[in-house]
């Protein structure tokens, strides 16, 4: 990344067409405690959320990464000319790639515009500027996860990682995988915010799809968040493995039945683990707990083992949903930095309405799995939307798939030889 993400001016293109419109995009000074609250404000009302009190804004403002990058439109004729009618937040982050690498990606959060702005082409304007944003940063790569599925398609985001929220009826099933060799022990926050993190970063590169993350999405993880409803209820533990390391850790909360003290549900927010022992000792602690019948867990990926580990299949009932959206900006920098399944030559053909990854790309794989990628000239053995390419790069989603919608045609075979990858993407957070 060539330049600061805060020391960008703001994009031309967007900020003239708004201007068109009487309103003024500009990038807030997120170093002003004043312009913070005011750009808070409007994005925690974009999403329902309550009014940030004086604790919460000192917190978040504190905790800000100086690389986050705020943007905010602003119409002066409105009854409150200080507070946005539109935000985002931005930022610099690794993305996990096959082939334990990472890519450098522009992060896309806090998309909102206010109720009484809307039909203007403010979403539009702000959405096309961070591609362009992200490109004069030198970032190959953008990421968001959304709040409605229907929205990003048209900027050419696809879904490129799944998720599965998973519900297991404890009193039907017996433990029936490995025994752990480790323990499990309760902590507090504060000691998991060390240990916790490091578990994060030592198993990011091995599943495509994780990010590079700290701070308010750390702390916001552990219940440290001082406007979190939940803090007071949560659990945590940690499993440390024979020789006492730290494994894995585990954050939940019980709710109770009225009715049956013996019925309570454990909703399970995080487990993350770096060894099969660390998982399957933190999941029968879960599974096992008195007075539970049910756990419910957010956020799991496709390729959970759970199943394969108790003796009643069917008492896992699972619900599927889209999490992390990807854009291809810069092709040969994008797909140069993952590794492949198979070595050969194959070309593709990318049709980019926005112009950013338009064109036809040689992807050339050697034996270790390396690729080089160049603008060629030669014929394509396959032709796709920029948003097929997104759903292809980090291995999850088949071309095979995409064939069948219409995204993508031509040798779908190869390209499912190549792109695929061994371990299904996932990515364990929002942002």
């Amino acid at each position: 990344m060539s330049t600061a993400p805060t020391g960008l001016p703001i994009d031309e293109t967007s900020r003239a067409r708004l201007a068109t419109d009487g309103l003024r995009m500009a990038v807030v000074d997120a170093t002003d405690p004043a312009a913070y609250e005011a750009w808070l404000r409007s994005e925690s009302r974009g999403f329902h959320g309550d009014q940030p009190t004086a604790e919460v804004l000192q917190q978040r403002h504190a905790g800000l990464s100086a690389d986050r990058r705020l943007v905010g439109v602003f119409d002066e004729s409105s009854a409150q000319p200080d507070l946005p009618v539109a935000t985002t937040i931005c930022w610099p982050a690794d993305l996990t790639v096959p082939g334990h690498r990472a890519v450098p990606a522009w992060a896309v959060s806090g998309v909102s515009v206010s109720q009484t702005h809307r039909r203007r082409g403010i979403a539009r304007a702000l959405m096309e500027a961070e591609l362009r944003t992200a490109l004069a940063l030198d970032l190959p790569v953008a990421m968001l996860t959304v709040s409605e599925s229907t929205l990003y398609g048209r900027y050419g985001y696809a879904t490129a990682a799944l998720a599965r929220d998973v519900t297991v009826l404890t009193r039907r099933v017996r433990w029936t995988g490995p025994q752990p060799a480790g323990r499990v022990h309760f902590v507090s926050a504060e000691q998991l915010r060390d240990d916790g993190h490091a578990v994060v970063e030592r198993v990011r590169l091995g599943r495509p799809g994780e990010i590079s993350y700290d701070g308010h999405l750390w702390t916001r993880q552990l219940g440290l968040s001082v406007d979190d409803d939940n803090a007071k209820k949560l659990r945590l533990i940690r499993y440390d493995d024979a020789s006492g390391t730290p494994q894995g850790f585990a954050v939940y909360h019980l709710v109770g039945d009225d009715t049956d003290f013996a019925e309570h549900e454990l909703k399970l927010h995080t487990l993350v683990a770096a060894t099969t022992d660390a998982y399957a000792g933190l999941w029968r602690f879960l599974l096992d707990m008195d007075l539970v019948t049910k756990v419910s867990a957010h956020l799991r990926p496709v390729d959970e083992p759970l199943r394969w580990m108790i003796d009643d299949f069917r008492a896992v009932r699972v619900t599927e949903v889209d999490h992390l959206w990807v854009r291809i900006l810069d092709v040969p920098a994008a797909l140069g930095a993952r590794t492949y399944g198979s070595p050969g030559r194959l070309v593709i053909a990318v049709d980019d309405p926005l112009g950013h990854a338009d064109g036809t790309w040689a992807v050339d794989v050697a034996d270790d799995g390396g690729a080089t990628v160049s603008a060629t000239d030669d014929p394509a053995d396959a032709t796709m939307s920029v948003n097929a390419l997104g759903s292809l790069y980090l291995g999850g989603v088949p071309a095979r798939t995409l064939v069948a919608t219409g995204a993508l045609s031509g040798d779908a075979e190869r390209l499912d030889r190549m792109f695929r990858s061994p371990v299904e993407p996932f990515l364990s957070i929002w942002f």
